[in-house]
């Protein structure tokens, strides 16, 4: 039996009917590396089963302590049913990307049974009219919840229930698990009651090593090593608000390589400048649509794994978070760019200051009864509609996946994309992930908050295309011969041509990338009936 941290406790603590705490993906896999070219149900059942020692997340389940008086604990489920946690479904016809994401987002709405292991797959069959899919591949939604996994530990789940060659063996060595006893009520509360008295010493314990972390960050500023600018404070949107218990989902990915390309228009630039550039772009395009764009910059937390090599697939949380600006007041792509690295360095350098870690670690020392009774009131009183919440404006996760081919039950995993869990002030959240050689671009939002998935996805795929064409046109500029200059595009606009297309699942939807810039966006909007798009009924 083994105690929760802080931060995960502080999910279970959120979980609400409107705002479970889970995260996971949308998985395609092409069957014809496996044997026969085909894949049944009990094989993928039979795979899981013969590779679950590998990952601790699969058969513990929380124990809640009576009263929320201290964090709950993990134990080995002695009620474990493999079946219960995978299940299978079929899209009904034709089979579409839309109903591929209208079924997961009904999937990713419902609560997890936290007296259960607290996750489930979904076995999606049925992808007949999905173009760029071959015929015979299927769909693993999966979600986990929050408490269990973060970013990369979610990695090591994914190593665990995938493999380098599609005819790797079992692993050969036994499987040794064994539940444990559900404790009583008790024996918890005993536990709460040494906790509660030891608890004051770990505070300060934390507090001790916090102190050069403070220290150093105040010495940074005066050095103006980094500032704390009121562009770090979001103002409200849309999204930050009370939010209901539908969601939809949608994604596009890109070629990796066009990611790094760009990235070289800026000296020093990160790939996730890029995605936070990508993402800026994407929301000015919306909000302006609708009349609705605030002039400050919009921000988003930037999750930054402090995991070690030794904690390589503990359960739990090891993340700390950082403010980064998304540069929606600027127009020009670049100078987005340039924008979202500059103060992106700005958050990293006062991060380090204060000790990403240390920010981790006083997490585990709050008192779990305040956590717990200070999210409950945060939700039935409606706070997020009153101008209390946090101060960014959305999430933005980067989450780097496998750079070679991984296969499950023998299929080849052709393409992935990322869902992040939501609540009260925060309605809209991202996923960029990278797979071999591509980037997926993905969101989660609350229905009744983004009524219209597939214009904000269109904002997406623009908001790439004009960063993309930006950053190509310096390198191009110099084969072109003077007179050519009268006939450049103009600031701002959108070439006609388009990148080679490839054979990537999630890049290839029935909906095509818009050509046109924010003015072509904002009379789309007007055009889409509410409730139009991948979204749940």
């Amino acid at each position: 039996m083994r105690q929760l941290q802080g931060m995960d406790a502080s999910f279970v603590a959120l979980e609400t009917r409107n705002s479970p705490m889970h995260i996971g993906s949308i998985l395609i896999y092409n069957p014809e590396t496996a044997p026969g070219g085909f894949v049944r149900f009990k094989d993928i059942l039979a795979f899981f089963e013969s590779r679950m020692q590998l990952s601790r997340t699969i058969r513990q389940r929380l124990v809640r302590v009576p009263f929320d008086l201290d964090y709950p604990y993990w134990i080995e489920d002695p009620d474990f049913d493999l079946e219960y946690h995978v299940r299978h479904i079929a899209l009904p016809k034709p089979g579409d990307w839309r109903q591929l994401c209208i079924q997961a987002a009904r999937i990713f709405s419902r609560p997890l049974d936290l007296k259960r292991p607290p996750w489930e797959f979904t076995i999606v069959e049925g992808l007949d009219n999905i173009e760029g899919v071959a015929k015979g591949s299927y769909a693993m939604v999966t979600k986990v919840h929050h408490a269990a996994i973060d970013g990369m530990s979610g990695v090591d789940l994914l190593e665990a229930m995938h493999t380098l060659d599609p005819n790797e063996p079992p692993p050969n060595s036994p499987d040794d698990w064994q539940p444990e006893k559900v404790p009583n009520p008790v024996e918890l509360l005993g536990k709460s009651y040494f906790n509660a008295i030891t608890n004051p010493m770990k505070q300060l314990e934390v507090a001790a090593k916090a102190a050069p972390g403070l220290a150093k960050a105040l010495k940074g500023m005066v050095a103006k090593e980094f500032d704390l600018s009121r562009e770090m404070i979001a103002p409200k949107t849309r999204f930050n608000r009370k939010i209901s218990g539908h969601r939809v989902v949608e994604g596009r990915s890109v070629p990796l390589a066009d990611i790094k390309m760009i990235r070289q228009a800026v000296d020093g630039a990160k790939v996730n400048d890029v995605f936070l550039a990508i993402v800026g772009g994407a929301m000015r395009k919306y909000l302006l649509a609708k009349d609705d764009l605030p002039k400050k910059t919009l921000t988003a937390m930037a999750p930054i794994s402090v995991r070690t090599t030794d904690e390589k697939g503990d359960m739990g949380n090891q993340v700390a978070a950082m403010v980064a600006p998304l540069g929606t007041h600027i127009e020009e792509p670049l100078d987005r760019l340039q924008y979202c690295h500059d103060r992106t360095k700005n958050s990293k350098a006062m991060t380090e200051a204060m000790g990403a870690r240390n920010m981790t670690e006083a997490s585990k020392v709050s008192p779990a009864l305040w956590m717990s009774l200070g999210a409950q009131l945060y939700t039935r009183l409606g706070l997020a509609n009153r101008g209390v919440g946090p101060i960014f404006s959305t999430v933005v996760t980067n989450v780097p996946g496998p750079p070679v081919p991984i296969y499950s039950s023998g299929a080849r995993l052709e393409s992935q994309m990322g869902l992040v869990c939501l609540t009260d002030g925060m309605g809209l959240g991202h996923v960029v992930q990278s797979y071999t050689d591509e980037a997926t671009i993905s969101f989660t939002a609350c229905r009744e908050l983004l009524p219209d998935p597939d214009f904000y996805i269109e904002c997406i795929v623009e908001s790439f295309e004009e960063l993309r064409d930006a950053a190509k046109a310096p390198a191009e500029a110099p084969a072109k011969k003077p007179a050519a200059k009268k006939a450049a595009p103009k600031k701002g606009a959108t070439p006609t041509k388009k990148p080679a297309a490839k054979t990537q699942a999630a890049r290839k939807t029935p909906a095509k990338p818009a050509k046109g810039g924010t003015k072509k966006a904002a009379s789309r909007s007007k055009a889409t009936p509410k409730g139009k798009g991948s979204q749940t009924s």
